[in-house]
């Protein structure tokens, strides 16, 4: 099959330091090219891939300094898709909406992952100009605010198998990874460690339209007993931060699309000590990967638990649900069903 992926430009792919969609679009694309399968991946200049790879922009957009406008680079890669679309039997996006008015024109099968929440007041708009574009949610939880539209399939995040190995949790402390932002609940995880008496270790970036709110409310906590700020951390060093962590703690504020961090942390066998919200309860077997909790005080409680769990049991859960060959299989089913379905109509219609 030929196949196109078409990632987001903010982060390279996969991305040097943090970034979920580029992360998820790297493991997927490779695992294609494993499986056999021709793929082209639209993406930045500095990506690595075993695909073939369209180097739309020389480099991720968010780690150049001289980047002012994120659309302007998007817009090129729109017309390279559009120009070489006929290449292709189906075309993978990743950028949510940007691109529906090009794929809609091109004759060519197309469908997109949303990646991100879809809680956003002007989707509506947008799903009604376009209603039959093709959709696959990363969580059912991801789809409730816009239930109506034509999703083909849930298909759960995976990785790399051995790209993480199982760990014993010698350092006892809890792991935040992510991003630091009011919607990640970074204070309610210091405030949940510090009532468990347990040490936190933070690893996670800072965005441009979070830093008024790292440096107001975060930073001051930062000097709590026990809280040890490490920043950014790249996938050679997720290993040793999530496999010697007793847990890692999701303590979540809003209606999370997926949380690649809690099956990063499965991976390593920790469990997860997460807040029931968004696609928490579809990733977390509740006493066997991890605690779900409703508040901060059944976490502290929870955070004392986390020792009793079975860490090659979380290990194996993991084997078996969250693989990037399980996804990309998923993948590949949803792309030949779009195709049967193409198929089926330019055979009526030539009837």
């Amino acid at each position: 099959m030929r196949i196109a992926q078409v990632s987001p430009l903010i982060e390279s792919v996969p991305p040097k330091l943090y970034g979920g969609t580029e992360r998820v679009v790297s493991y997927l694309t490779d695992e294609l090219v494993a499986m056999g399968h021709e793929v082209t991946l639209f993406a930045s200049g500095d990506s690595i891939t075993a695909a073939r790879l369209d180097a739309v922009w020389p480099t991720a957009l968010r780690l150049d300094p001289a980047i002012k406008d994120l659309i302007a680079p998007h817009v090129v890669m729109l017309e390279k898709i559009a120009v070489r679309a006929h290449e292709f039997d189906i075309i993978h996006q990743h950028n949510d909406y940007l691109s529906y008015p090009i794929l809609r024109r091109v004759g060519v099968p197309y469908l997109t992952t949303l990646h991100m929440t879809q809680e956003r007041p002007e989707l509506p708009r947008i799903y009604d100009t376009f209603p039959e574009v093709a959709l696959v949610s990363v969580s059912n939880s991801q789809r409730e605010p816009i239930p109506h539209l034509n999703f083909v399939d849930t298909i759960y995040h995976g990785m790399p198998e051995n790209l993480l190995s199982p760990a014993r949790g010698a350092g006892g402390y809890l792991a935040f990874l992510g991003r630091i932002a009011p919607q990640k609940g970074i204070d309610c995880a210091i405030r949940i460690a510090a009532k468990a008496g347990m040490q936190l270790k933070i690893a996670a970036k800072v965005d441009r339209v979070d830093e008024e709110y790292f440096r107001t409310t975060i930073k001051p906590m930062l000097s709590q007993p026990g809280v040890e700020y490490i920043g950014e951390i790249n996938d050679g060093q997720k290993g040793q931060f999530l496999g010697d962590a007793a847990g890692l703690i999701f303590a979540i504020q809003w209606r999370e699309p997926f949380g690649l961090a809690m099956i990063e942390a499965m991976a390593c066998g920790t469990p997860v000590l997460a807040m029931r919200r968004g696609s928490v309860p579809e990733v977390i077997d509740e006493g066997v990967t991890g605690f779900i909790v409703d508040d901060e005080d059944s976490a502290v409680r929870a955070a004392q638990r986390l020792g009793t769990l079975d860490r090659t049991r979380i290990r194996s859960v993991f084997e078996r649900r969250f693989t990037v060959r399980r996804m990309a299989e998923d993948y590949v089913r949803v792309y030949n069903r779009l195709l049967a379905g193409t198929e089926r109509r330019a055979v009526g219609r030539s009837r």
